[in-house]
Parts: structure tokens; sequence; C-alpha cells
């Protein structure tokens, strides 16, 4: 079992990351690794910012570790929130403040459609590579399910009828941006 340093102090994600990747490897936290610092996230792209996670802790740490970041993009809202995602509705919002944001915009629009992006800076032995991950999907009218976090009560996936909050956890992890970008990074590593 390989240890892997998840530059996140999202624990709704650090537990997600755990399960798509299963028992290869064993996921540390920033907490496992005595780290209490705030990541900076200052790039204007998603790649950017997935990078810039990883390098700032591979660089205070030297563990081989990895970061993702990732963009809901809507068509009606010419891409947005994209790469402003996390805090689409200001500084310190909620995952509710943000969807809520993301309906008022939308209103009756009927053009919903929309797109995670998940992007995976691993750096392993100094090494650093980049994985993607992407589904599409619709923003729904409401919010639907109690699961997931972030977006997911507003995101229907194409192909499907369930949110990804309405969905078991082995079912959103098997077709979501984030297990898509995850299991290209399990592959390249052998496992």
């Amino acid at each position: 079992m390989s240890d892997l340093l998840f530059a996140t102090n999202n624990q709704h994600k650090l537990r997600e990351i755990q399960e798509i990747l299963g028992s290869d490897f064993r996921i540390l936290s920033l907490r496992d690794a005595n780290l209490d610092i705030e990541i900076p996230e200052t790039q204007e792209t998603i790649e950017g910012n997935a990078a810039q996670k990883a390098r700032f802790i591979y660089e205070k740490t030297g563990m081989n570790c990895f970061a993702d970041d990732t963009g809901l993009e809507i068509d009606a809202l010419d891409g947005r929130p994209g790469v402003y995602s996390a805090r689409y509705a200001g500084e310190g919002c909620s995952f509710d403040d943000n969807v809520e944001k993301i309906l008022m915009e939308l209103g009756d629009t009927q053009n919903r459609k929309a797109c995670f992006r998940c992007v995976i800076c691993l750096i392993s032995d100094g090494a650093e590579y980049l994985f993607e991950g992407r589904v599409d999907g619709v923003i729904t009218m409401e919010r639907r399910g109690s699961d997931g976090f972030g977006y997911d009560p507003v995101f229907l996936p194409d192909g499907h009828r369930q949110t990804f909050a309405e969905m078991p956890p082995y079912l959103k992890n098997g077709i979501s941006h984030r297990g898509r970008a995850a299991e290209k990074m399990r592959k390249a590593m052998g496992k």
C-alpha cells in the first residue's frame, strides 16, 4: 500500500478520494502530516490551481502528494462558476450559498447544460503529472438529494435520473469527474 498526501482541508473530498482509490493507497490528510496551513489557490485555471496546491505541499513536506481543483461550467452562464466554483457566492460562502446563486442566475433558463471538470496534479518522486476527469449533465430546477456536497444536489449527469446527491457513493464515484481523474492517476501509478 502506498502513502499519498492529499493537499486538501476538505473532509468530503478526502473521504471520496479514499473510496475511489480503495486499498491500493493510504490517503493521508494534511492533519495526518501535521500541517495546519491554508493552501494558496490564486491561479486563473483549474489546472493552474491543482498544480499550485500540489507544488506548495510538496515543497513543504517532500512527500509524494496530489491536489485537485474542480469547476462546474454552465453553458448559459458562459462557463461560470468555473475556477471560482468553491467561492462563487463570495469569500466565506457555504455550499448552499453557491447553489442558491446559480439557481437564481439560471432562473427559468431552458439551456441548463453543464459539466464538472476535475484536474488532479500528482507529484511523485519530484515528477509532476496532470490527470483530467469530466462529466457532462444539466442543472436541475431545484435541489434533489441529501448526499454528496457542493453542487451535487443540482447536477444531473447525462444518462442518469438521479443527481449526484441522490446517488449512492459507489455509483457517483464510478462516473464523477473526480472519480475519472483519480482512476487515470491510479492507472498511471500502476495500481
